[in-house]
């Protein structure tokens, strides 16, 4: 039984190995020489992300159950349409907007980003994400805030 087993698995792996390994292995070329369908066939070329803001943004101080917003501007300083794929924050309690269409090369453009304050207190760091077709695929732009707890209510006089 252990033996039946071992044997389907090895012929798994090698299936698999077999596989793989032919998918990476091409010598088809294109008019120019280079390899069809390798990331390499745009030598050089790529979207470049590149913010305006190099620093982490401060929001400064705020009440809790404030919301606030920055937008960080950007320029396409590659040479090829910069593409969003997604962008992720670290917490539900940030909310970025991006452009749904391609920036091309030399063009600004913006991501706006939302904090809601509500339920939290004191220093927050925030890191938002952002997903692209550049190289690096990943570029991180982030915002601290100093979130004061709300005023306690005193109470009226009747």
């Amino acid at each position: 039984m252990i033996l039946k087993h071992t044997i389907v698995n090895l012929s798994l792996w090698l299936a698999m190995g077999l596989v793989l390994g032919s998918t990476g292995c091409s010598n088809r070329r294109d008019a120019n020489g280079q390899p069809v369908g390798e990331a390499n066939t745009i030598k050089g070329k790529a979207a470049k992300i590149e913010f305006q803001e190099k620093d982490l943004h401060d929001f400064g101080t705020i009440t809790e159950g404030d919301t606030v917003e920055h937008i960080y501007k950007f320029v396409n300083k590659g040479e090829l349409p910069l593409v969003i794929n997604n962008i992720t924050a670290s917490c539900g309690c940030t909310t970025p907007d991006w452009p749904r269409t391609p920036v091309a090369p030399g063009e600004e453009s913006s991501i706006r980003v939302r904090f809601n304050s509500r339920g939290k207190q004191g220093e927050q760091r925030k890191t938002v994400t952002v997903y692209a077709n550049t190289e690096p695929a990943m570029t991180d732009i982030a915002f601290k805030v100093l979130v004061n707890p709300k005023p306690t209510e005193t109470a009226s006089t009747k």
